[in-house]
């Protein structure tokens, strides 16, 4: 299928071909029939990726203070792997669409194949031929109501919003700043609500078209005019609320809205403007001002957007959904006109021709519609929808067989993140024996983006058909920590070797789930991503310390730090608790470093179970205790480890420095590049392995037993006594 794509690097805008979205549970597979082009906020940041580099960062200097605090916990090189793999990738546009039901995913009842939806989403409801949109975010379109106009459905949302915010009464009086779409359609809403609306635009003919939807009066704001307008519908008092729909970086609106309100008006920010309020004005007026979140309550909530979970109608009376919903029955009632809103229809095929005529000028236009070709003969393609440590049997099926010394490791990635992206593939990309064959996700465009990037031979959505493929030797599992198992189980009972990233499991079951697989299919060619033990600059350090004799001491303090709101590891009711992602990596290295594993852990946890402690005890009477801490400055090194043992010292500063305090004392010279936390080496190891048959760089054993000192600490915090790991043999 195609969609449009921009590269924000270069600035370039295409018609790519990307595979077929999956239809995913607790959503909808859509065929496109119309998409809007948001001529406000799509050419913003269409022009935006056309700047040079200080041109973007000046325009997003809340990213720059990202990347600055980036490079002081991850080095210069792998921030820099970071952002430019971000910057050098196609994104999407587009978020309001209207279009066919032609796949249902598990869960959803209230629509059916056949059934026109209006989308709303800038994941979700882009300029594409065929799109996956959760519950929360389609809503049904009214009998009648022509696909055309259904699909203003989510800017209409966005005006909806605004308005609510306002709270309007009959027989109030509303300046709305701005007539571009947004404008207009605030314009009309409060017309039938009752309010009398004054306009303000430096465009005539925009001015023009709001008067004949319903505004009173309108004009240039830099004018008399409006004043004028003002004080004739208030007399002189002022209006009741003011709607800043206008963009730029202009300080004009925010002045003029000050000037036109009345006392105690309130101001409604609904565009991107300037917002450099004059304290006297809007103090002395005691203005009340107030933000417009996009198209209502549950936007940037992924419980509500991803999960379908709704909010109590008796709580949250105006949802992004229920807004949508509303917005198409006034359309289909005709309180609101969006037809002398379109300016221009466009063939999708003709996509790119007219982002740049609006970009250029040429084009000028309130409102445009790409309209989508009659729907081809083509199937949509759709993926598959006391603690014990579970004994490790392997059942009488032959493993992977060794490759040829000299033949290509053919690799499969499920998944195409952040961190498979900017840690594990540009480790692969170049390497000797490897051949990246094919990337699989869920959304189109990131297979797109890694096989345009890194050099796969296939991008697609079809999971089934990858495993399915005996030239596959090896599947890669970097998808979302909450299906790891399941996919590891498929993959491994697919006779594949599996490197998946850390957690392998995040339930017992789930564990001995994975471990099931091993037995039945007689396939251990298992490896978790647990990369630190193969950090060279711990190697070196633990080979300075030499072998010990008594039990040792090992302090680890993992400086976490807070995730941004947003973030999907905060979804603890389907990802798991962030420990139960991330806390393998250090039990792992503590297990590897005392060359053993776990016999005991326990837990305790400060208020909200933000920062842990962890206690690890071992066969040989070693202990080691994690600190595992979100609230810690910043500017603190991410992980710093002390092992003691025999009247020796070994000391990890950050995978930058390391020193060893014995008889002669080691200090190692600080890395010359970054740090390197050991991913190209247990890649390496794992490749080796799959080429020659050996056995896997870490026994399954070990990986059982990390995964269920893990799942332990939840646990032990619930219990709050040590949980002792039972080893069935």
């Amino acid at each position: 299928m195609k969609q449009v794509v921009q590269n924000y690097k270069s600035g370039e805008l295409a018609l790519l071909d990307v595979p077929v979205p999956g239809c995913k549970p607790g959503g909808v597979l859509v065929r496109s029939a119309y998409s809007l082009i948001s001529t406000g906020t799509e050419l913003m940041k269409v022009s935006e990726a056309g700047m040079s580099m200080l041109g973007k960062a000046r325009s997003r200097p809340d990213q720059v203070a990202k990347v600055v605090q980036s490079v002081a916990t991850n080095g210069v090189p792998a921030t820099y792997r970071k952002v430019m793999g971000k910057l050098d990738s196609y994104t999407p546009l587009g978020y309001s669409l209207c279009g066919m039901v032609e796949q249902v995913g598990a869960g959803i009842d209230d629509v059916k194949v056949g059934d026109l939806v209006a989308c709303a989403g800038n994941e979700h409801a882009l300029h594409a031929e065929l799109n996956w949109v959760p519950k929360n975010l389609y809503a049904r379109v009214p009998d009648g109501l022509a696909p055309r106009h259904a699909a203003f459905g989510t800017v209409g949302s966005i005006a909806l919003q605004g308005v609510r915010r306002g709270e309007p009464q009959l027989g109030d009086v509303a300046l709305v700043i701005g007539l571009g779409l947004i404008g207009q359609l605030v314009v009309q809403l409060l017309a039938a609500s009752g309010v009398r609306v004054i306009g303000a635009d430096p465009d005539p003919v925009r001015c023009e078209l709001a008067e004949r939807l319903g505004a009173a009066a309108c004009g240039d704001p830099a004018s008399a005019a409006v004043e004028a307008s003002v004080a004739e519908l208030t007399g002189g008092l002022g209006v009741d609320q003011v709607y800043l729909a206008a963009g730029g970086g202009s300080n004009q609106p925010v002045e003029l809205a000050a000037r036109m309100s009345r006392d105690r008006g309130r101001v409604v920010d609904i565009g991107k403007c300037r917002l450099d309020l004059p304290w006297n004005a809007y103090y002395e007026k005691e203005l009340d001002v107030r933000f417009s979140r996009s198209y209502g309550p549950g936007r940037y909530d992924p419980e509500y957007e991803l999960e379908g979970r709704d909010y109590p109608i008796g709580y949250v009376r105006w949802t992004e959904r229920r807004n949508l919903a509303c917005f198409l029955d006034l359309l289909a009632r005709g309180s609101v006109d969006v037809e002398p809103l379109v300016s221009h229809i466009a063939d999708f095929d003709d996509a790119v021709e007219t982002y740049q005529r609006l970009k250029d000028g040429d084009l000028k236009a309130v409102a445009v519609l790409f309209r989508y070709p009659e729907r081809k003969e083509e199937a949509a393609e759709a993926e598959a929808p006391a603690v014990a440590v579970p004994a490790v049997r392997r059942g009488g099926g032959v493993s992977t067989p060794a490759r040829y010394a000299n033949a290509s490791v053919r690799l499969a990635f499920v998944g195409a993140g952040n961190y498979a992206t900017s840690m594990l593939l540009p480790h692969l990309e170049r390497r000797d024996g490897v051949e990246l064959a094919t990337v699989v996700t869920t959304t189109a465009l990131s297979a797109a983006n890694a096989k345009r990037k890194f050099g796969f031979a296939e991008a697609t959505t079809d999971l089934d058909a990858v495993l399915g493929d005996p030239s596959i030797d090896a599947v890669f599992v970097v998808t979302r920590h909450s299906s790891h198992a399941e996919l590891t189980q498929r993959a491994l009972r697919a006779g594949k070797a599996v490197f998946v990233e850390k957690p392998l499991a995040l339930t017992e079951d789930e564990l001995a789930g994975v471990l099931a697989a091993v037995e039945e299919s007689g396939n251990d060619r298992l490896q978790v991503g647990f990369n630190r033990r193969f950090a060279p600059l711990l190697q070196e350090a633990r080979k300075r310390f030499g072998s010990r004799t008594g039990p040792g001491n090992v302090r680890y303090l993992v400086n976490a730090g807070r995730l941004e709101h947003g973030s999907w590891y905060l979804q603890q009711g389907t990802e798991g608790s962030r420990f139960a992602g991330e806390g393998g990596h250090f039990i792992d290295t503590v297990s590897w470093l005392l060359g053993a594993d776990p016999v005991s852990v326990y837990a305790v946890a400060t208020s909200g179970n933000e920062d842990l402690q962890v206690v690890l005890r071992y066969p040989d009477g070693s202990t080691a205790t994690i600190a595992y801490v979100t609230t810690g400055s910043p500017g603190f090194p991410k992980e710093t480890l002390d092992l003691i043992a025999d009247g020796k010292v070994l000391r990890l500063d950050d995978f930058v420095r390391a020193s060893v305090y014995s008889g002669n004392r080691w200090v190692s010279s600080r890395l010359p590049k970054a740090r390197d936390k050991g991913q190209s080496a247990e890649l390496a190891a794992f490749i080796k392995a799959v080429r020659t048959g050996r056995p896997m760089p870490v026994p399954l054993e070990s990986l059982a037993a990390t995964t269920a000192a893990t799942l332990a600490v939840q646990a032990g915090l619930a219990g709050g006594a040590p949980v002792t790991l039972a080893r069935a043999r």
